[in-house]
Formats: C-alpha cells, structure tokens, sequence
C-alpha cells in the first residue's frame, strides 16, 4: 500500500490505511497529511520534523513546527525564523523569515522580519524587487497582491501588474474571472481587470461552467452567468426591500435621538440608572427610560445590572473625549439638518436656491465656531496619523497647509520631521483659535482666494477643495501654483469617488447642501490639477476614507 493511501486518525496521533488499520506503531503529538515524495509533518514534545509511511524520521534535524511538501520542499520554523527544507531535511537556501508559505507554480510566499510580504523562487531568490503588505499563492501565473493601502491587484510571475485595477478584496483567476470586491459590494472581474457586469453583491462564488451562486444584499441566493442576468432563484429574500427602504427613511431618528442625549446631559451623567438620570437632567421617569432604551439600541449605551453606562462607541460623544463627536451629533440635528432639507430646491431646474456661506455662518457665532472647529478636529485626529506617513516628505520642506484648520495635520507633520517649516493658512478667527493650541506652527490670516504670500515648496489641501465647487476649487489651485516653484508639490486629500460606482453618492449630495461643494474622482481632480499649472503624479490610496492626489508644479 502506497503512502497516498495513509491518513490522519481520528484522534490526530499517527496515520491510518484508507481502508482502516494503524500504518505503524509510533505515535506523535500530532501529524498532518502525507505529500509527495511521501513524507508527513509530526511533532512530539515541542519538536517537529517529517516521517516516512513506516513511521521512521526522514532526518535526524527537528524544529519547532513542520509543514506539507510542496513542489519537492517544505516550509519549517526553527529559533532562527521560518525557511524551507528539501526531504533529507537540508536548507534550500540561508535566509530566513517570519513566516514562509508554500510553494505554488515555484513561488512561495514569505513575511519578512519588517512585516512586508513577497515571492521567493525554488533556490531562495526574490522573484521581483517589489515589497508588499501581503501576497497570495500564484495559480495559472497570477498571484493577489495587496498594497499599504489595504487595495489589491494581481501580479505575473515577474510581479508586473497584469491590469490597472485596484479592489478592496481580490481572489485569483478561475476560468477567466476572479472574484473582487469595490466599495459598492463583490462582482466578477476579468482578466483586464474590468467588471463583468454592473451589479453587485453581497458575496459571490467563482464561476463554473458559466454560472456562478452570488448572494443579494437582501439575502437572496441567485445563479448569474458571465453577464451577470440572473439564471436560478434559490432562496427569496430573506430581508424585505420594503422593510429595508423604510429603514432607511427614518436614520433622523438616530441623528435626533443621539442629539437628544448629547443636548441633554445624558451622555456626560452616564453611568447611572434611570431615575438617576431623570433627576440629574430634568426628565420625566418615563422619558428617561425611552431615550435610555433607544441609545441602547444604537450601541451608544448598554444596561448593566444596576445602571446603564456608555459603551466604547457612546464615549465619543463626551465632550472631553480627545476625539469627540458630541459637536458633530448637534451640528447634523440641527443646522444640517435644516440645509438638507431644502434638497429638492438645490436640485431643481430654475430654482433659485444658492449654497449657504457656512464658513460666515459660523464665523459670526461663537459657540458654534468652537463646537464645529471641535468636530472638525475629531475627523482631523481619526485619518491624520496614516496620510502623514503616506506623504513620504523629505523632511525639511516649507509647507503651507491650506486651510488647515487647527492644524492637527500639521503637528502631526512637525512630529514627524521637526526641521520642516508648517504654516497653517486660515481664516482669521480660526488663527485666533489655533495659535494658542499648537506650539511650532507657524499661522498666517488670509483668503484662500486672495494671493497667499507666502513662498513654499509643498501645498497641503486636506479637505479642502470638496467644500467648493469647480471654479472656486481651481481658483485656490493656481493660488496654490503661484507659491510653488518648477518641480513644488501639492497632496490633495480627499475621498475618492469610484469611476462607475456610487460609494460616497450621500456624502457628495451633503457637501453640496452645506458648502456648495462636491465629492470628486481621480479623474476629476487630474482635470483640475492639468487648468491649474499641474501634472498629476500619483495617488496613493489609504486604509482610511481619504487618499491623496499628489500633483506637481509644471
């Protein structure tokens, strides 16, 4: 009987004949399936090592944990790192890694010590220069990459790109399709990248013989073909469009509710029981335990055995909380709130509806200023951190953050590199506030859309060309121009809309509501940059909402 026919036992301790019966009498810790050239993995008191069909070590070498061969070669870990052996348990090459993967296709995948991933050949080499985030096994020549971004590609065995397509979440080919996930959801994608068809789904299984089983986002089970049209019902919705669109129309509730509690001393009187919150914030009994009940069903509070406290999720609406959203809660209740509702007016043919000035707006209002600067703040501090490693300065730029708020990317920036030169360019009362806050920065009053006067090599627009629209964003782009030599930089920092998709569709429709602005794509701001003295360089994309558009002064 050949080793092809051994299997693990039940109990994991040795190996069994397909057709029953122990096949020796040694027993282990634990063993894995046999592989070719007949050899399995075992491991006894903390040792590891590989074994024939008759049970007798392959080698005399141990090490803390064995793996399958693949391809002729197995990957070990010993007290040195992680490498691959040939069968007579020798070392293929004499690197070592924090964790090696199996050979496919004469690749394997390896993590080095710096946590980046890559492709090693059968003696060892590098298959490519590139250093990546993570790798997946190679089938039919293509491997799944994925970038610091947390984007993923597909790589040839060179580690060329085969398409320009970047996806949340990526599997290999199979039949001329991989499967691949954008914002909007999971579809099929063909060999150039592209989208098979316009729909998306909740999951999807790779094709067979033309027909692939996909899950709707109201939970139907389907059959598509290539083209995604829709062959086999197999199981009806399992959520209700009806319910769901009803859902959806009453989220004020959750906004009102949240206010409520921000504005009435809920959130800061947690933790405590109904009738101690009644009588700390003037309620009634009743409207106590309602409103308890409802943040409860939001996740912003949960009820103990005696009191109701915050969870993680409601401690970012204290107003202490370095990332607070307390200011943002009042801000969607209430004056957002009342310029969305005039929508249909902003969107109407010869209405005579005009984008509010909410930066006079709340330049005019004291308490609002504070509280909206605040919010401001909190969004700044959540994606900051991650877009200043992404810039890749050199270190010892003059920087011009325009429009930068109260400058928390720019601190963040001076952390980063102290011999840098950061001023923040903002309006007048936001200076007022932020000079007091931030030590190091430099802060200079004007208009975005008068000249700035002052000389620099790297332009910072972080969320700033979203709040207008296409004439006043290349307006503050060539002022940005006139202040950068040949060769000066500009990072846009925005979120991206997806070309074809509709991720980001609610957050445009409220810029233009609030600012009169827009959410745009790459495509979009390669547009601006190109009227504006600009060449778009490159984009780097972020785990977080944002990416940035880096451009360079032509």
């Amino acid at each position: 009987m050949s080793w092809r026919d051994l299997l693990p036992s039940g109990c994991g301790t040795h190996h069994v004949h397909i057709t029953g019966g122990s096949a020796y009498d040694e027993r282990f810790d634990g063993v894995l399936k046999f592989h070719a050239p007949g050899l399995a993995p075992v491991h006894r008191a903390g040792q590891a090592w590989h074994i024939r069909e008759d049970g007798s070590p392959a080698y005399q070498r141990r090490f803390a944990r064995t793996f399958g061969y693949y391809e002729g070669l197995a990957a070990v870990a010993s007290a040195d790192g992680w490498h691959h052996i040939a069968p007579d348990g020798e070392d293929v090459y004499p690197d070592r890694y924090a964790w090696c993967g199996n050979f496919q296709q004469g690749r394997s995948s390896v993590r080095s010590d710096d946590g980046t991933y890559h492709h090693i050949n059968l003696d060892g080499s590098a298959a490519y220069r590139e250093r990546w985030r993570y790798v997946g096994d190679y089938r039919d020549g293509v491997a799944v990459v994925q970038a610091v971004d947390g984007y993923s590609t597909h790589i040839d065995f060179d580690g060329r790109r085969i398409h320009g397509g970047w996806f949340v979440d990526l599997d290999v080919f199979h039949k001329g399709f991989a499967r691949a996930r954008d914002e909007d959801g999971w579809m099929h994608v063909d060999v150039r990248g592209r989208p098979a068809y316009r729909q998306r789904f909740l999951s999807v299984e790779p094709f067979y013989n033309g027909q692939a089983r996909v899950e709707r986002f109201d939970g139907a089970l389907i059959v598509i073909d290539e083209t995604g049209v829709t062959v086999a019902d197999l199981r009806p919705p399992r959520r209700s469009e009806f319910a769901a669109l009803s859902e959806d129309m009453v989220g004020f509730w959750r906004t009102q509710s949240i206010a409520a509690a921000v504005r009435l001393g809920v959130v800061k009187s947690l933790p405590a029981n109904e009738d101690e919150i009644a009588e700390r914030c003037g309620l009634t009994n009743d409207g106590a335990r309602r409103l308890l009940r409802a943040l409860g069903e939001l996740g912003v509070a949960v009820r103990g055995v005696e009191n109701w406290s915050l969870t993680p999720r409601g401690e970012f609406l204290l107003a202490d909380h370095p990332m607070t959203l307390a200011d943002a809660a009042l801000e969607y209740a209430g004056a957002f709130t009342d310029m969305w509702k005039r929508l249909p007016e902003a969107l109407r043919r010869g209405s005579d509806w005009a984008a509010p000035d909410v930066f006079e707006d709340v330049a005019r209002d004291d308490d609002r200023r504070a509280g909206h600067h605040r919010m401001l703040k909190s969004y700044a501090r959540q994606d900051y951190a991650e877009v200043c490693r992404a810039l890749e300065l050199r270190g010892d730029e003059r920087i011009v953050d325009a429009g930068g708020g109260l400058g928390v990317l720019g601190q963040l920036i001076l952390e980063a590199h102290p011999l840098s030169q950061v001023t923040v360019l903002e309006r007048p009362e936001v200076v007022t506030m932020g000079r007091s806050s931030i030590p190091g920065l430099c802060w200079r009053s004007g208009n975005l859309f008068a000249p700035w006067g002052v000389d620099a090599d790297v332009v910072l627009l972080s969320r700033v060309l979203h709040d207008w629209d296409d004439d006043a964003a290349c307006q503050i782009l060539a002022n940005a121009r006139a202040i950068l030599p040949d060769g000066g930089r500009i990072y846009i920092i925005e979120m991206l809309l997806p070309e074809g998709g509709v991720s980001g569709a609610l957050c445009d429709l409220h810029l233009l509501m609030v600012t009169g602005g827009r959410e745009r794509s790459e495509e979009d701001f390669a547009r601006l940059l190109s009227s504006t003295g600009f060449r778009l360089e490159t984009t780097r994309r972020l785990a977080s909402l944002p990416s940035i558009i880096v451009g360079e002064a032509s």
